[in-house]
């Protein structure tokens, strides 16, 4: 995989699979980067390692995107409730 461009707006229109798998390179070529989208999309360090030490699985990508999918769907809720 490329490295994958990603923004919130990005990331929005990826589904499951492929936001895991830009996640897994990001995770080996471009870890500086993750961190700073999950600080853009507002997903805490503290929240992704709880979900990680709660996770029975030594592949964290999964667990990320789940992270990020959840935060980007309470945004959107918290949007239409406005």
């Amino acid at each position: 995989m490329a490295d994958p461009i990603l923004d919130i707006a990005t990331i929005e229109q990826l589904n499951k699979e492929e936001l895991i798998k830009a996640i897994d390179w990001l995770i080996t070529n471009d870890f500086e980067k993750l961190v700073f989208i999950l600080y853009r999309i507002d997903v805490s360090e503290a929240k992704i390692k709880s979900l990680l030490d709660q996770a029975n699985t030594t592949d964290p990508a999964p667990v990320i995107a789940e992270a990020i999918l959840q935060r980007l769907a309470e945004k959107k809720a918290s949007r239409g409730n406005t």
